[in-house]
């Protein structure tokens, strides 16, 4: 099909669309993410170049309006809840990930970019420490594609489990954020599970995104390069004065907030259809064995590790 549709014209006007068509409740996340890699495979994207720029800022933009959905006491109380599960399993996934590289003989520089992806925040912890250990391109995009289609998988697995399993809100919310990668697709799958385990998801996730900052400063250390500078995510400050924002001044409760969170939700449907569109097979087929085995045992292992730990609370 991708050969019949070679008109740009026309590829520009299926791909805006459906962006608009995943802006609207009809779309859930899972779908949105699954619409923009069914465009990337069957007629390509016509706006690849240019969309990684916004992929993170769009993605960023709509994690602050999510804040004006919080209250300080919910932001703090799941702050403090996952915060032992967030300590453990980061510092489990980069020390298994570093034997796994060993046993997978991985070249260091992956082994490090699969590991700090699957243990912070996916492509953005890649991208954090990357201009510190100077990984070839190869590599960071290798590292990116593995992340990525792994998330993309979490976006639908992880509902599932959740229903089988009859998780609560607060279950789900912080097994989302521990278990998946990139904070795009936690927020989607709890969004998909109900507004709690969203408020939870979200809170716990940024949090363990502030631990890219000691994750690269340690990272310095280890590939010996102090001259870098350290990447910090400094949207969660906005995401807290949103918090604040809604619990201390009424101009934001009600009515809007809830426009706000709801736009922030459409969001980030069109952010996951975004990141669809940018995966493909030929994208999928740069991925080898090896390291792609390498990222889901670190994947399983944290995703029941951290869920066995929650449902024995």
């Amino acid at each position: 099909m991708k050969e019949l549709i070679q008109n740009e014209t026309i590829r520009k006007t299926v791909f805006i669309i459906l962006a608009a068509i995943c802006l609207t409740p009809l779309v859930s996340s899972p779908i949105a993410l699954a619409l923009g890699f069914g465009l990337a495979v069957f007629i390509g994207n016509p706006f690849e170049q240019h969309l990684h720029r916004y992929i993170h800022l769009l993605l960023q933009v709509s994690i602050v309006g999510l804040g004006f959905g919080l209250k300080l006491d919910e932001a703090l109380q799941a702050g403090k809840t996952g915060f032992f599960l967030t300590v453990v399993s980061i510092f489990t996934v980069m020390v298994l990930g570093y034997f796994l590289g060993k046993v997978f003989k991985l070249e260091k520089k992956l082994s490090y970019l699969i590991s700090a992806g699957t243990a912070i925040c996916g492509g953005s912890a890649i991208a954090a420490v990357s201009p510190i250990i100077k990984p070839g391109t190869k590599e960071i995009s290798l590292g990116l594609a593995i992340v990525f289609t792994l998330n993309s998988i979490a976006l639908f697995i992880y509902p599932a489990v959740g229903h089988l399993l009859q998780l609560s809100q607060e279950q789900f919310g912080l097994w989302c954020a521990v278990g998946i990668h990139d904070t795009s697709s936690v927020v989607g799958a709890a969004g998909k599970y109900g507004n709690e385990a969203l408020k939870i998801a979200t809170t716990v996730k940024l949090a363990r995104a502030l631990w890219i900052i000691p994750v690269s400063v340690i990272t310095m250390f280890i590939f010996k390069n102090k001259e870098s500078k350290i990447k910090i995510p400094w949207f969660i400050g906005w995401f807290i004065l949103a918090i604040l924002l809604n619990t201390y001044f009424p101009l934001f409760d009600g009515f809007s907030s809830s426009v706000v969170t709801s736009l922030a939700k459409s969001g980030l449907n069109l952010t996951l259809f975004f990141i669809g569109s940018t995966l493909s097979t030929q994208t999928l087929k740069t991925i080898g064995i090896k390291p792609l085995a390498a990222a889901v045992i670190l994947w399983i292992v944290i995703s029941v590790g951290s869920l066995l730990y929650i449902i024995s609370q």
